[in-house]
């Protein structure tokens, strides 16, 4: 059995990259400025939408882009213009890469006998592979003919196959798969983590897939990382909007607000706040997500009415309109609904205040019980 891998921390320093020969301002750059490490051994989602730069971004951590400003670091060693052979990672990309004329084994086993690993390991590594895939039956057939969703577990279980790597990467892996095997994959994918402690990046703009794969999310938006956390921090306290919007179902209900210590304004109704801030001069909003938003009656809270009630099974989501927006608010599936409901109220421990999109912290570090 071999032994544990040599896994890598990742130091982003200064790192930023533009595609342009002569970047001037801030929108010139695919990639904003970061400095973050990325520790060894835990499980990283890369989360955001399309064109945010999280394929950039694995890119030059692999090595296949340089970046235009600073420094990319494995344990401390400058790698940045290390090609990536030379960075000892595995990478699997979104759309498959195998090779038509080789079997499902001889794929499997390509990057093995690049290594000049001994055969009776490459058999071992190359079976347990092709059994964690679900491919055991199919390991001597030609790959040429055989599904994209196939290729794509090939593609996967190539990138999987070795044990001594820094790194693996995975580029939007499971985008050709179906929602079964998907499922089934993430679940191999971790339990690969938690057997071997690889450091693993996995870029992907679906929520529930870097929810359940992994450690800590990094959270991308408009070339920057706004967030590193786990999925609990996330969404109890996203620190920038975007965060609280595109993390859950629905995303974080967001309001324009006067907020003066511990007390704030939505509408012309104001409300006791669950601890001091102090703002600036940007725009001021309160975040709450829908977990957190209760329905009022009688003039109680901030003006609401009811637009349209959604059955999802577990809960219903009631869609409202509140100062010209819609807003969502969670009801249990068995909780009852006032009819005459005309204002929101909100749960204390759910309450955030933002400015200029970032997250305020409450004044002297007082944080809600």
């Amino acid at each position: 059995m071999r032994g544990p891998p040599d896994m890598a921390e990742i130091t982003l320093a200064n790192l930023a990259h533009s595609y342009l020969p002569d970047p001037r301002t801030g929108d010139d750059f695919a990639l904003k400025e970061m400095n973050h490490v990325w520790r060894d051994g835990e499980a990283y989602a890369l989360l955001g939408s399309s064109g945010c730069g999280k394929s950039t971004l694995l890119n030059i951590i692999s090595g296949l882009l340089r970046p235009s400003h600073g420094r990319v670091l494995f344990d401390g060693r400058d790698v940045t213009d290390a090609p990536t052979a030379e960075r000892n990672i595995g990478q699997v990309f979104q759309f498959p890469v195998v090779y038509d004329t080789m079997t499902v084994r001889e794929n499997l086993a390509f990057p093995l006998r690049n290594r000049r690993m001994p055969a009776a390991e490459i058999a071992r590594l190359v079976q347990k592979v092709g059994a964690m895939i679900g491919m055991e039956a199919e390991l001597d057939r030609k790959a040429r003919g055989l599904t994209a969703d196939a290729k794509q577990k090939i593609s996967l279980g190539r990138g999987m196959v070795r044990e001594d790597v820094n790194a693996l990467l995975f580029d939007e892996p499971l985008t050709v798969i179906d929602p079964h095997m998907k499922w089934e994959l993430r679940t191999q994918l971790k339990k690969l983590h938690q057997d071997f402690g690889h450091t693993m990046i996995y870029v992907t703009h679906d929520q529930t897939e870097a929810l359940t794969f992994a450690d800590k999310v990094v959270v991308m938006y408009d070339g920057r990382v706004v967030q590193i956390g786990t999925p609990q921090e996330l969404f109890e306290r996203p620190a920038h909007t975007f965060v609280g919007y595109f993390i859950g179902s629905p995303g974080m209900n967001l309001f324009d607000a006067q907020v003066a210590g511990r007390r704030a304004r939505i509408d012309g109704a104001s409300f006791d706040l669950p601890a001091p801030y102090v703002t600036g001069r940007g725009r001021v909003q309160v975040g709450v997500r829908p977990e957190f938003v209760r329905l009022a009656t009688g003039g109680g809270g901030v003006p609401a009415r009811i637009d349209r009630i959604e059955d999802v099974g577990r809960h219903r989501i009631v869609r409202l309109t509140v100062a010209g927006g819609e807003v969502s608010a969670l009801v249990p599936e068995d909780g009852t609904l006032p009819a005459d409901v005309d204002g929101i109220v909100f749960d204390p421990a759910g309450i955030n205040v933002y400015e200029d999109d970032w997250r305020v912290a409450p004044s002297a570090g007082q944080e809600a019980a």
